[in-house]
């Protein structure tokens, strides 16, 4: 989130899908003793050019227990105002304010599980933290 309270959000094709998402940014946690946190900042920055001001975990979700054994540690970043580096290839960076996607995630129109999950963890934080 920005200081001026927008989401930075990322608009990419996945192949899986055959179609464009809009989703936060997110990542593998693949390199070798790199912690989640960690992982989220790098990430951050390699996709969106961002610098993070904080970092904290607001919590995590298994993807497809049935299917899979993927977890995804959810956080939420606070950024510098303006990137300082460039997007990663073959994406589009999207800067949309919060309540509006936090809207969108709870009408059921963001379509990226994660990114819906992480909207509304965000949203049911307590003011000022």
């Amino acid at each position: 989130m920005t200081p001026h309270g927008d989401v930075v959000l990322v608009r990419q094709f996945r192949p899986a899908l055959g179609q464009v998402l809009v989703e936060i940014p997110a990542g593998l946690l693949d390199v070798h003793g790199e912690d989640a946190l960690t992982c989220a900042a790098r990430e951050l920055f390699e996709e969106t050019g961002y610098r993070h001001t904080s970092l904290e975990f607001v919590g995590g979700i298994y993807t497809s227990a049935g299917f899979t054994d993927e977890y995804i540690h959810l956080f939420l970043a606070r950024t510098e105002a303006e990137p300082v580096g460039t997007p990663e290839t073959g994406i589009e960076l999207l800067r949309k304010p919060f309540e509006e996607m936090v809207g969108a995630a709870r009408a059921g129109r963001v379509r990226d599980a994660k990114t819906a999950v992480a909207l509304l963890l965000a949203a049911a934080r307590p003011p000022g933290t």
